[in-house]
């Protein structure tokens, strides 16, 4: 088991129970971008972590995008809509199996695209050539 803590001042500063940088509020970066930059995050560090585990040396980036509306079930605002972009270097680029079981472990290892009511569509890039 895992567990996680922060807390946020009356200014909206917030700070890691783990220590590191206060990360400050501003008016560009709101609570949805940060979903976004933990879902990418997650996924990366999963992937760090799978490639390490096949004995792959992998450099990756990522973006994300997500829509925001009044779901038609409940009528809350939630994400509606997800999708997400990975830019991976492998170096000595292993068969197209390994690499598709690597892709679907670093999606399967992400608890914050699992934790998310939408499940995110996730499109790759592996050595400049695009997967599924």
């Amino acid at each position: 088991m895992l567990e996680f803590d922060v807390s946020i001042d009356s200014d909206r500063t917030a700070r890691s129970g783990l220590g590191g940088s206060p990360l400050a509020a501003e008016t560009d970066w709101w609570a949805e971008h940060l979903v976004l930059v933990a879902l990418v995050r997650c996924t990366l560090t999963s992937l760090d972590h799978h490639a390490r585990r096949a004995g792959l040396v992998a450099t990756a980036a990522g973006t994300a995008r997500g829509t925001i509306t009044k779901r038609e079930s409940d009528g809350r605002y939630a994400f509606v809509d997800l999708g997400a972009r990975y830019e991976v270097e492998l170096e000595e680029p292993p068969d197209p199996g390994t690499v598709a079981d690597l892709l679907e472990r670093a999606e399967r290892g992400c608890f914050v695209g699992n934790s998310l009511a939408v499940h995110p569509t996730n499109r790759w890039t592996v050595n400049g050539v695009e997967t599924g």
